[in-house]
């Protein structure tokens, strides 16, 4: 097993120039999928699983590596949210994947060496050392943005709108969201998988008859009963939890009042 491992190791090692040349053969979206894979069952385990967890990892692993892959049985380890993060690619048959993943309040990466056969050897991946559990990169600072400057008159207006736009359009009823579409617009909904709470805030710019506004919008999430059609903005209790999300919405002026073109996601924070 150790000849194996440091064959594997060998094979691994930084390469020169002239085999770089060939690298582009490694297969990156199939072997992260596979360390992903593995990962799932590596990092995954507890005493009472033990017998369980040995079977899963041999699907994995060169013949003769032990059944626990470097466990000793004792303890447990729990991941959740794994991911491929990064391939290091060392040549056409070996690379390096980085897997990120969730345990408890920690975000960490799962560094797996990996072989790949080839194409003319079955396209087979199995892992081919001892991985290696790194930090995963911290959150990225955030620069702020300018706020734009505001349309208070256009927000005024907007408010009642948008206000029976998102009712409706958590609610599901198509026939109610038509009256605040503009015309020739058809948007589909949310079909009652949430109840409006209550329009937290809009950033209207000045602008013209068309404009990109962002708002902020508080949910009533339900607690699993069918939406009721009146939630209390304040009763989240009885309807189940509250949660605010953004979105960026492309309104245009009609006569005098505002209608909808278009809804997203917000972005980037605004206001």
């Amino acid at each position: 097993m150790r000849a194996l491992f440091e064959r594997a190791t060998q094979e691994n090692a930084p390469t020169s120039n002239a085999s770089s040349q060939v690298t582009a053969g490694f297969p990156t979206d199939r072997a992260s999928a596979f360390a992903a894979q593995f990962a799932n069952v590596y990092l995954n385990f507890n005493a009472a699983d033990a017998a369980s967890r040995a079977g899963k990892l041999a699907a994995f692993l060169p013949d003769g590596a032990e059944q626990q892959f470097g466990w000793d049985g004792y303890g447990r380890l729990g991941a959740v949210g794994v991911q491929p993060y990064g391939v290091e690619v060392v040549d056409a048959k070996n690379g390096v994947v980085s897997v990120v993943f969730q345990s408890g309040n920690r975000r960490l990466l799962l560094s797996v060496p990996v072989y790949y056969s080839g194409d003319d050897a079955g396209r087979k991946f199995v892992v081919s050392g001892r991985p290696a559990l790194l930090p995963a990169p911290t959150a990225a600072d955030l620069p702020q943005v300018a706020t734009p400057e505001g349309d208070d008159a256009a927000e005024a207006e907007l408010k009642p709108q948008l206000e029976g736009f998102f009712k409706d359009y958590a609610s599901g009823d198509t026939q109610g969201l038509q009256r605040y579409l503009a015309a020739g617009t058809s948007l589909p909904n949310l079909g009652g998988a949430l109840n409006f709470a209550e329009l937290k805030s809009v950033v209207v710019p000045v602008g013209g008859a068309i404009r990109e506004i962002h708002a902020v919008v508080v949910w009533v999430v339900p607690t699993g009963a069918t939406p009721s059609a009146e939630p209390s903005a304040g009763d989240a209790g009885a309807g189940g939890g509250r949660l605010e999300q953004a979105y960026r919405l492309t309104v245009e002026k009609q006569g005098d009042k505002w209608f909808v073109k278009d809804i997203l996601g917000a972005g980037r924070a605004v206001g």
